[in-house]
């Protein structure tokens, strides 16, 4: 409820009301409107506070918090990349060793075969 959120933000609740109305906040609603509030709700309402103490206005915080959003979104991209990646290096690998495999039953160990010199011509 909006009293133990903002005791645990260390806010007041009008606070809590109008980070709702800019959109900083979005907290769930009860059957008869309640608002409830996650862990992660007051998380970012600690993260809000400590933006507000850094000196950012509301519109800065929340460029600030579309950013740090932005950037998780990245981050969850470049490892779903990265792991994507080290799966079909290691795919490659796996075929390269097979290549190797296939060529090596091709070779025919020069002891087995009859050693002919040729002498070089002239011209």
């Amino acid at each position: 409820m909006i009293s133990v959120a903002a005791e645990l933000a260390a806010m007041h609740p009008q606070t809590l009301r109008l980070y709702e109305r800019r959109g900083l906040l979005q907290p769930q609603r009860s059957a008869k409107n309640t608002r409830l509030y996650s862990q992660a709700d007051v998380d970012r309402l600690q993260r809000i506070q400590e933006l507000t103490e850094l000196g950012l206005n509301l519109a800065g915080v929340e460029r600030v918090l579309a950013l740090e959003n932005q950037m998780a979104l990245m981050r969850a991209q470049v490892d779903r990349l990265e792991a994507e990646l080290a799966g079909a290096a290691e795919e490659l690998r796996t075929q390269v060793r097979e290549v190797e495999r296939s060529m090596r039953h091709d070779l025919v160990p020069a002891s087995h075969m009859a050693v002919v010199r040729v002498g070089r011509r002239r011209r």
